[in-house]
């Protein structure tokens, strides 16, 4: 699979699910079911290759605006989110996290954000393939902090300054 087709299963679904994060995952479990295991493999590890790449402080000190704070958990679903969001919002988000002002100006942190579910699509549809769970993906291991230079996110003045957009709309 390439990312080309993985964008679009993350399109397609999300889209199909009128954004609900639950629903995209079911339809996400679907879609990739009727693919091959080998394909699941390599939709799993392109998802955990890009969940990766979004661990990083200045993700999370957005995360942590928008969901009016974001524990270490809350922030692994706000990745899967990000992910589900398609490649668009996750590349700007990437560029610039300020930049989710304008890439989800309707944000509502009571439905937005959490998107736990996604992360276990491929671990389902692998399953319901083949009544195995998904192998090693044998990407290295997550490394123990995020990457960047890391925020205070309880130090208004730093997060005013790192994320202006999103403190105009979410700070305190």
């Amino acid at each position: 699979m390439y990312e080309t087709e993985f964008w679009q299963l993350i399109d397609d679904t999300r889209q199909a699910a009128d954004g609900d994060p639950v629903d995209h995952a079911d339809l996400l479990v679907e879609r990739l079911a009727d693919l091959t295991p080998d394909d699941v493999v390599d939709f799993a590890r392109l998802f955990e290759m890009r969940f990766r790449r979004a661990y990083r402080w200045d993700l999370w000190g957005a995360a942590h605006l928008l969901l009016g704070g974001a524990s270490d958990d809350s922030f692994d679903y706000f990745r899967c989110w990000l992910i589900g969001r398609g490649r668009e919002v996750f590349e700007g988000a990437l560029h610039d996290p300020d930049n989710l002002a304008e890439l989800v100006p309707d944000f509502d942190e009571e439905e937005d954000g959490d998107a736990e579910e996604l992360g276990y699509a491929a671990d389902e549809a692998y399953e319901q393939l083949t009544g195995s769970p998904l192998p090693d993906l044998e990407l290295s291991d997550e490394p123990d902090e995020p990457e960047g230079r890391a925020l205070d996110f309880e130090d208004h003045a730093a997060m005013a300054d790192r994320f202006p957009r999103l403190w105009d709309r979410y700070g305190d």
